[in-house]
């Protein structure tokens, strides 16, 4: 991922106000983007209640986005920018869909699937490496969801 921080902010961005329309809607915030050629080819959000499916999280829906844009299950050459830590079940989908890279903002200390409870990306485990990159924007990545959870005590 030969790209600048600016880069990687300003996608991180886009990601941030999907996680702020996921709010709105009263979904957990988290949102995704996904960049080709330094282009948003797909954006989205969790949108779990909504839909009443418990696998529509803001990476799953946006890998779904991704190849219909595209034409192909495979998104290599693809980076995708999430604001918080993947899953397990997304990091998984993720490795299938064979995107090229990983960029997300905060750690999810209960459920990460990359580096706080599971290493699902971890070089050799899968038939797919996925190279990441953490903590671009941060603070407003876990602000967002701590505030939404604050809000629901």
């Amino acid at each position: 991922m030969d790209i600048s921080v600016e880069d990687h902010e300003l996608y991180m961005n886009a990601a941030l106000e999907e996680a702020r329309t996921a709010a709105g809607e009263g979904e957990v915030p988290i949102g995704a983007v996904a960049v080709l050629d330094r282009e948003i080819v797909a954006r989205e959000h969790n949108r779990t209640i909504q839909l009443n499916d418990p696998t529509a999280h803001a990476e799953i829906l946006l890998l779904r986005r991704a190849a219909a844009v595209t034409g192909n299950y495979r998104l290599a050459g693809m980076t995708v920018y999430v604001t918080v830590e993947p899953c397990p079940m997304c990091a998984g989908a993720l490795i299938q869909g064979r995107v090229s890279g990983l960029v997300f903002g905060t750690c999810d200390a209960k459920g990460g699937g990359v580096v706080s409870r599971f290493q699902v990306l971890e070089s050799g485990r899968m038939n797919h490496d996925i190279p990441f990159v953490s903590g671009i924007l941060e603070d407003q990545c876990r602000r967002i969801i701590q505030d939404f959870f604050l809000s629901r005590r």
